[in-house]
C-alpha cells in the first residue's frame, strides 16, 4: 500500500533570507515530503526577507504560509520549529544564536561564522540546548561524494595517502565586475576565495579522508579595486585565489586550491583521492560520473574507469531510476533536508553539525595564519 505522507507528523520551517540559496532552500523543503519515505513532513510556514517588498508575494509564490521584514519574529513564531539561516555570513551567528536560545533546531549556511572563535561559541551553544544542527555543505550529499566515502571506508582505495582537491569558479573574473559583501572582510571575513570555495572542498577533504592537522598557503588578491554601484572603485579586502598543502591526522598529504577568477572554470569542485591500492577522481562538473583506477587491474588494460552515479548509488534513486541521467544541485539540497528532518523527528545522525564545521574554520583560520608568516601553522 502506498504511503500516505498526510498523516506523517509535520515539522514547521521558517527560512530567513530570499536570496539565492533561500530560494534553494525553498525548493528543497517543498520537494522533500514526495522524494523520500520521512517520519515527519515539513511544512513551509514563515519566510524572513529584509531586502524584498513585496514579502508577502514571494512567500507565497515559494509555498509558505506567512512572511515577514522581522527575522526576530520568525524565531520567536511557535509554530516555527527549524530556523534556516541563509543570510550573508556576518549575520550567521546573531541569528543561529538567536534561534538556539529560542530551543529552535537551525540549519546554517557556510562558512558558519566569520572566524572560529565564533563557529566554536554557536557549536557549544547548540549542544548545550540540546538543538539539532547542520551547516549548509552540501557537495558531501552527492551521491557520487557517498559512494567515495564508502569505497574509501571500505578499504578499496587501500591506506589513503593524498588528497587533491579545487573549487575554484569565474564569477569575480570580470575586474568590472562590482563590489559586494563577499569582498569586504567586516561582511565576509579576511577568508575571501578560501572562506567562500575553499571551506567547501575543506569539508569535503575532512567527510572524506579525516580530519587535517597542519597547513601552509598562500593566498593573492588579483583584482584590488572592485566599483559599487555609483562607480567608485573601493578596495577588494580578501583573497581572490588561495592555495594550501597540507597533511590529515592519519599522515596523508594534500592540496587544496580555491579561486573566484578561474576563466572558464563555472563549477571547477574537484577532488582526487590516491590510495595504495586504488584512485577516485570526481569534478562537479560531471556529477553523474566518479573515475576509479585499481592498482589490480592487468597493466595492460589499466587505467580510469567511469562509475556512472545511478539507482544503486546512494539517494539517487529517490530522483531518477536511469543510471547516468545525473541529479541537480537542488536536489542535493533536497538530500540535505531530507537529513535535517530524520535528525529532529528520528535522532538520525548528521554531517556536517556545527562542531565538524569548527574544523573547517580552523583550518582556514590556520591558512590565515601560515600566509601571514610563511610557516606551516599546526591544528589543535
Amino acid at each position: 500500500m502506498a504511503e500516505n505522507i498526510q498523516s506523517r507528523p509535520e515539522i514547521g520551517v521558517g527560512v530567513i533570507g530570499a536570496g539565492y540559496m533561500g530560494k534553494a532552500y525553498s525548493i528543497a523543503f517543498n520537494a522533500v515530503n514526495a522524494t523520500f519515505p520521512l517520519t515527519a513532513n515539513a511544512r513551509l510556514e514563515m519566510l524572513a526577507t529584509m531586502e524584498h517588498e513585496d514579502a508577502e508575494g514571494r512567500a507565497r509564490s515559494w509555498g509558505y504560509k506567512r512572511a515577514t521584514r522581522n527575522w526576530r519574529e520568525l524565531i520567536e513564531d511557535p509554530a516555527v520549529d527549524v530556523v534556516a539561516v541563509c543570510t550573508p555570513t556576518f549575520m550567521h551567528q546573531e541569528m543561529a544564536m538567536a534561534a538556539i536560545r529560542a530551543g529552535k533546531h537551525v540549519i546554517c549556511e557556510k562558512p558558519i561564522a566569520l572566524d572560529a572563535a565564533s563557529a566554536r561559541a554557536m557549536a557549544d551553544a547548540a549542544e548545550a540546548a540540546g538543538v539539532v544542527n547542520l551547516v549548509g555543505y552540501n557537495y558531501a550529499r552527492n551521491p557520487a561524494a557517498q559512494l567515495a566515502r564508502q569505497m574509501i571506508q571500505a578499504g578499496e582505495l587501500g591506506d589513503i595517502v593524498s588528497f587533491r582537491g579545487t573549487h575554484v569558479e569565474d564569477f569575480l573574473a570580470d575586474p568590472q565586475a562590482g563590489i559586494s559583501w563577499r569582498q569586504q572582510k567586516d561582511f565576509s571575513s579576511r577568508a575571501g576565495a578560501l572562506g567562500d570555495l575553499a571551506s567547501h572542498i575543506v569539508n569535503l577533504a575532512h567527510y572524506l579522508c579525516g580530519p587535517i592537522s597542519r597547513v601552509v598557503g598562500d593566498r593573492q588578491v588579483v583584482h584590488a579595486q572592485r566599483p559599487d554601484a555609483n562607480g567608485n572603485l573601493l578596495p577588494v579586502e580578501n583573497d581572490d585565489q588561495a592555495s594550501f598543502l597540507m597533511r590529515f591526522a592519519n599522515g596523508a598529504m594534500g592540496s587544496i586550491e580555491a579561486s573566484r577568477v578561474a576563466l572558464g572554470r563555472k563549477m571547477g569542485l574537484t577532488f582526487e583521492v590516491t590510495g595504495t591500492r586504488g584512485s577516485l577522481y570526481f569534478t562537479q562538473e560531471r556529477m553523474a560520473e566518479l573515475q576509479f583506477y585499481s592498482g589490480s587491474d592487468d597493466p595492460a588494460r589499466s587505467g580510469f574507469r567511469t562509475i556512472l552515479i545511478g539507482p544503486q548509488h546512494p539517494d539517487y534513486g529517490h530522483f531518477c531510476l536511469g543510471d547516468g541521467h545525473g541529479i541537480g544541485f537542488n536536489d542535493m539540497v533536497t538530500i540535505e533536508m531530507r537529513d535535517l528532518l530524520e535528525a529532529i523527528s528520528a535522532g538520525r545522525p548528521l554531517w556536517s553539525t556545527f562542531r565538524d564545521a569548527c574544523h573547517t574554520a580552523d583550518v582556514v583560520e590556520a591558512v590565515l595564519r601560515s600566509c601571514d608568516s610563511g610557516h606551516w601553522q599546526t591544528l589543535e
